[in-house]
């Protein structure tokens, strides 16, 4: 995870905190924990699509390709102030599928941010993790599904399985919104995370706390 950390703790996470919250309109504060909490979100959902296998070679061939090659960190003002991303929109609707919603509104409901403006930064902030993913894919040789599961769990903190894939114990999504711990993500799981009813009172709040409170 000291990849993920450093880089929003580094300049470049800070100008990208605050390019959105100049284009949103809320505050910088705000517009950190919508951003620390967006990532691992993020991750989690692609870390669960290798473990089910949706999407699974779509999302190594998007990262292997060459298209997300980390360059867009280099320009991160550039991207967030061109204006345009559909990209962004298209990267959403394959990872998070139908599970798009309940994202929006489990990050509205723990940062206090209005869902509408949620679902206009996961958009801008879609690409840059995948050109993040993209450069350690490379770095890393990575060019399998197991290898991709393996780095991505590394990232959210879980382990690697014999098979080499990250763990059903590494994946965010299912730690945290798999509230009745029957290893699968629902509706109920989604209410319990959202109301605090769930069997895991520490939730989503406590695990991003301890992923980005302190290195």
């Amino acid at each position: 995870m000291s990849g993920i950390l450093d880089l929003l703790n580094s300049d470049l996470g800070k100008q990208l905190v605050s390019n959105i919250s100049e284009k949103t309109g809320i505050n910088a504060t705000q517009a950190s924990d919508v951003v620390s909490s967006s990532v691992p979100a993020l991750l989690g959902q692609m870390q669960n699509n290798i473990l089910s296998g949706e999407g699974a070679s779509g999302l190594l061939s998007a990262l292997t390709s060459g298209k997300h090659d980390g360059s867009i960190l280099d320009n991160l003002g550039g991207f967030l102030n061109g204006g345009d991303f559909s990209d962004g929109d298209r990267i959403l609707n394959h990872v998070a599928g139908n599970k798009q919603d309940t994202m929006v509104q489990g990050l509205s409901a723990k940062t206090g941010v209005d869902s509408s403006i949620i679902s206009k930064i996961l958009p801008m902030l879609a690409p840059i993790i995948m050109g993040y993913l993209g450069k350690q894919t490379k770095n890393s040789g990575v060019s399998t599904t197991p290898d991709l599961g393996g780095l991505l769990g590394g990232l959210l903190g879980g382990g690697n399985d014999s098979s080499g894939g990250s763990s059903l114990g590494g994946s965010l999504l299912t730690s945290v919104l798999d509230q009745n711990g029957d290893g699968k993500l629902d509706v109920s799981d989604a209410m319990s995370a959202l109301s605090g009813s769930g069997k895991k009172k520490g939730g989503l709040g406590a695990l991003l706390g301890g992923l980005f409170g302190k290195k």
